[in-house]
């Protein structure tokens, strides 16, 4: 296959092409249903030969389509023909993993989940969907328990691994599964957790969401529960020994400071593979965040539409990334407070003479 220029196309055409919306294409290419390369500029390039056969395919372009169609609890409970309440109950004990996040006019995080995965439930579970539901869902959520952070985590993690073989872009991407206080007692070198914020998922994907996305995305990215934080501990002790072994991480004043380009990455499945089996419990993961409009109303089908992608477009903000200071002025002109005070100082005891020559009273 040729490498130029020309054998590749950029994502938006590609998703035109693919009858997508780019929401659509990201989220095919985070599941593995389009294969795509990082170009030039680092942003993601599906092959012309990908496009091909994807549109060859019987069913095109509605197939492609129906695999990356998502819902919400009020279009699943339909799907499901139970009542959004107890979808919700399914959902919070864990039952279903959603696929994606969006934000509310309340900026409350608001759950999505891919349609094929739900109607799987139907078929795997049926019977949780009528009578009273079991002991142990029950207990769950008696308990206060919500596994849908903890669900969504794993399913991204595990697909964001699968997109990549570079070693330190892998031992970042476990390491945003921490808070500072816990990365830190993992990797006590500062220059390997700085190199985390450079060579993070947000080389896979480019485009930046919102403040209150980013946010959003750092604080459910963080596991909360003792058993999940020592898995991840021990996931990214494994993977910071490989990134060690491949290279060491990049200190100030090295002549090239290494980066994920080092070793190439996988964005998406290569050709000819297919998307993980719906209900798969860590076959893929995402998170897209829209925020509501200045109005405040979400029209119909707004679930589908994230205006704000967080996960796959937008990377998370990663909790140790480091912010060099910003350097001092030597020159250049003075700020307006500066400019003040030296006015006040030199002008200390001198007084305008008053236009009529009268003196001011003492």
């Amino acid at each position: 296959m040729c490498d130029g220029p020309d054998a590749t196309v950029a994502a938006g055409p590609a998703a035109t092409a693919l009858g997508l919306k780019r929401r659509e294409f990201d989220l095919a290419v985070y599941l593995g249903a389009v294969g795509v390369r990082t170009g030039p500029d680092g942003r993601p390039r599906a092959d012309r030969e990908e496009i091909v056969r994807l549109r060859s395919q019987g069913g095109f372009p509605d197939g492609l389509r129906e695999r990356v169609r998502t819902v919400g609890t009020a279009e699943g409970a339909q799907l499901l023909g139970i009542s959004p309440v107890r979808f919700t109950r399914l959902a919070r004990a864990g039952c279903l993993t959603p696929i994606a996040f969006y934000l509310n006019r309340y900026r409350a995080v608001v759950w999505v989940y891919l349609a094929q995965e739900v109607e799987a439930l139907a078929a795997r579970s049926p019977e949780l969907l009528v009578g009273n539901s079991p002991t142990w869902m029950r207990s769950r959520l008696e308990a206060g328990g919500d596994w849908r952070p903890r669900n969504w985590r794993s399913r991204r993690i595990e697909r964001l691994l699968a997109l990549t073989d570079d070693p330190w872009v892998r031992a970042a991407i476990v390491a945003q599964g921490l808070d500072p206080v816990q990365l830190a007692e993992v990797v006590d070198d500062p220059y390997e957790r700085a190199h985390f914020g450079r060579v993070g998922p947000e080389a896979l994907f480019g485009r930046r969401g919102s403040v209150a996305g980013r946010e959003a995305m750092s604080r459910l990215m963080t596991a909360d529960e003792p058993d999940e934080i020592l898995w991840r501990r021990i996931s990214l002790i494994t993977e910071l020994d490989a990134a060690r072994e491949a290279r060491p991480a990049p200190r100030p004043g090295d002549a090239r400071w290494a980066g994920p380009d080092d070793a190439p990455a996988r964005s998406g499945a290569s050709t000819g593979s297919a998307a993980p089996e719906a209900g798969a419990s860590a076959a893929a993961a995402t998170g897209l965040v829209q925020t509501a409009t200045p109005s405040g109303r979400l029209g119909p089908g707004d679930l589908m539409r994230p205006r704000e992608p967080v996960d796959f477009d937008v990377p998370p903000v990663s909790p140790v990334a480091s912010v060099a200071p910003a350097p001092v002025r030597s020159s250049g002109p003075r700020g307006l407070l500066a400019r003040l005070r030296s006015r006040a100082a030199g002008g200390a005891g001198r007084r305008r003479p008053r236009r009529d020559g009268a003196r001011r009273p003492g």
